[in-house]
């Protein structure tokens, strides 16, 4: 289901319903905890059905998937806008960052987390409404060891909350076009790829006795972009 507003009836049973959370305002901006929230808010987000919100954005995303293969441009980025306007796309995304994520408990520079289901819900309601005038807002700087030596700091930026509901919402939109336009033998950061498909490849093209191929190079550019500019990346 698409729209602009968590308040638009819907069809579904053979009559017009209201959404669930429609009944969530972002009037208040208690996110931290269940006090002051509306008393039926856990209510609303428990009674979502996720496996159909889930279901309209895999739909939407294969439907991206195949117009990227068919090289239909227009056609993508139609799907593309109306996986933005989604709904669906909304409650989805806003569950993975603040239920499903590891760092679900983790906030930004403005202290914000959505541990409750109402501030899920709320939080739910506000990105909604925010879909074209939010604005970015800086990232916490923390410094965390480097797995390969834990003597050595690495720096990490940590958005706000709603950035990456932002964030996760657009990813559902970009992901299926350069699924498609991706090289089949790319398996770095990937969705439903890992280092053991990347060492199935490489034993496959090594074993047996006629193989041709037996060398593997391992690179790595130390802080290869930690002395260049950001802007003149940008430019190129």
């Amino acid at each position: 289901m698409t729209g602009y507003s968590f308040s638009t009836p819907v069809w579904e049973g053979g009559q017009w319903v209201t959404p669930a959370v429609a009944g969530v305002t972002a009037a208040a901006r208690i996110v931290n905890g269940p006090e002051d929230q509306p008393r039926n808010a856990p209510s609303q987000w428990d009674r979502i059905d996720w496996r159909a919100q889930e279901e309209q954005v895999r739909r939407l995303r294969q439907r991206i998937f195949k117009a990227a293969q068919g090289q239909d441009w227009p056609k993508v980025r139609n799907l593309q806008k109306l996986l933005l306007r989604s709904r669906a796309n909304t409650l989805v995304s806003v569950r993975q960052v603040t239920q499903r994520n590891t760092g679900r408990r983790t906030a930004g520079i403005d202290g914000e987390v959505a541990l409750t289901s109402g501030a899920r819900a709320e939080m739910a309601v506000r990105v909604h409404q925010s879909v074209t005038s939010w604005r970015p807002l800086a990232v916490r700087r923390v410094y965390v060891p480097k797995a390969s030596n834990r003597a050595k700091l690495r720096p990490l930026g940590i958005p706000v909350l709603m950035d990456r509901c932002h964030q996760q919402r657009v990813r559902h939109a970009l992901e299926p076009e350069w699924e498609a336009r991706s090289e089949p033998r790319s398996y770095g950061f990937r969705p439903g790829r890992s280092c053991q498909d990347a060492i199935a490849a490489i034993y496959n093209v090594c074993k047996g006795p006629m193989a041709k191929r037996v060398w593997a190079l391992d690179a790595d550019l130390a802080a290869a972009l930690d002395a260049s500019s950001h802007c003149s990346l940008c430019s190129l």
